[in-house]
């Protein structure tokens, strides 16, 4: 009788001791994390200001990590398409993704539909960086400063492109006609290298693009520099004047990039995600290669981070209603 009882008892334990260890495991995989590569994913094609920030952050994590971060490019849907891979990817901290600031404030406000829920499906980590955008025009573009560009734009059917329906770019183009009073047609490209391809090869007549993919460019001769959206010229372009010392007092406009991750990824690992971002960002290396691309390193925690969001995607859902913009 007492064999039979010490016998459950000791299945009985062995049982518990199982599910402790059950228990236990996920919590010490996260604490061992990463043990494997890191996938990265950017939402819109290579060649972007995102797909820039985005490798210069990976080339930094890597070392800081330990792991290799991969940088693997997702573009289309204003970004939509990348949220959703990573929305249904496990929420181990193996798949992150440097989102960019329109995707979690303007998307849910412009799209009737959408793959995700972008305030419930992912986990704010922390801002990256910002910077501002360039006003450009086609070389062949009869206009030689910010006030010819707006009195012609307003006698012409002009046309301007961007990274996608809803990105920064779009957003910033609508700010910009709708500031200077001018009608223009949206058109909407897979990534911001392709819209800026389209600008130098004049299938496209301006963009407001980032400053950082739109550089080069610009000091080439490919594209037109009109105008830089900050409220202090660019280090990059120093001769370009602002939007508002070149005619429209008060314009500013700048695009930021921030990592986020599936929802219910243990906080342990976006505790690390977080502390690796900050040192990486306030590395030298980084800092220099943010600066050499006109962006500034920004860092805050997840409750500042949604707090930025959720304040940015109330000022986009008015403008957004205001001037009746729309995507499928």
């Amino acid at each position: 009788m007492m064999k039979k009882y010490f016998r459950k008892l000791g299945g009985a334990i062995l049982l518990v001791a199982g599910s402790l260890m059950m228990l236990a495991s996920p919590l010490a995989h996260a604490q061992n994390w990463p043990t494997k590569p890191i996938k990265l994913i950017i939402p819109f094609a290579a060649g972007g200001t995102t797909d820039i920030l985005g490798r210069l952050l990976a080339q930094q994590l890597s070392k800081d990590l330990g792991q290799n971060v991969i940088v693997e490019n997702k573009p289309g849907a204003g970004g939509n398409i990348a949220a959703e891979f990573v929305a249904q990817s496990p929420a181990d901290g193996y798949t992150i993704m440097l989102a960019s600031g329109s995707m979690l404030t303007v998307n849910p406000n412009l799209y009737k539909k959408l793959p995700v829920n972008y305030a419930k499906d992912f986990v704010y980590i922390t801002n990256v960086a910002s910077g501002p955008m360039l006003v450009s025009v086609n070389p062949k573009l009869p206009v030689k400063n910010l006030a010819e560009f707006i009195a012609y734009a307003k006698t012409k059917d002009l046309n301007f492109g961007s990274a996608g329906i809803g990105s920064q770019v779009h957003m910033a183009g609508e700010n910009l006609t709708y500031a200077a009073g001018i009608p223009a047609t949206h058109v909407p490209y897979k990534g911001e290298s392709a819209a800026i391809n389209d600008l130098v090869a004049g299938q496209i007549d301006f963009m407001v693009g980032n400053l950082t993919a739109a550089t080069g460019f610009a000091k080439n001769g490919q594209i037109k520099p009109l105008a830089v959206t900050s409220q202090k010229r660019s280090k990059q372009l120093p001769d370009v004047p602002t939007v508002a010392e070149a005619g429209i007092p008060g314009f500013e406009s700048t695009g930021w990039f921030g990592l986020v991750a599936p929802a219910n990824t243990p906080k342990v690992i976006t505790d690390k995600i977080y502390a690796a971002t900050v040192k990486a960002v306030n590395s030298e290396a980084m800092r220099n290669s943010l600066d050499l691309n006109g962006l500034t390193a920004v860092v805050n925690n997840q409750k500042d981070f949604e707090s930025q969001v959720k304040a940015e995607s109330a000022s986009w859902e008015k403008v957004i209603k205001g001037r009746n913009i729309s995507a499928q």
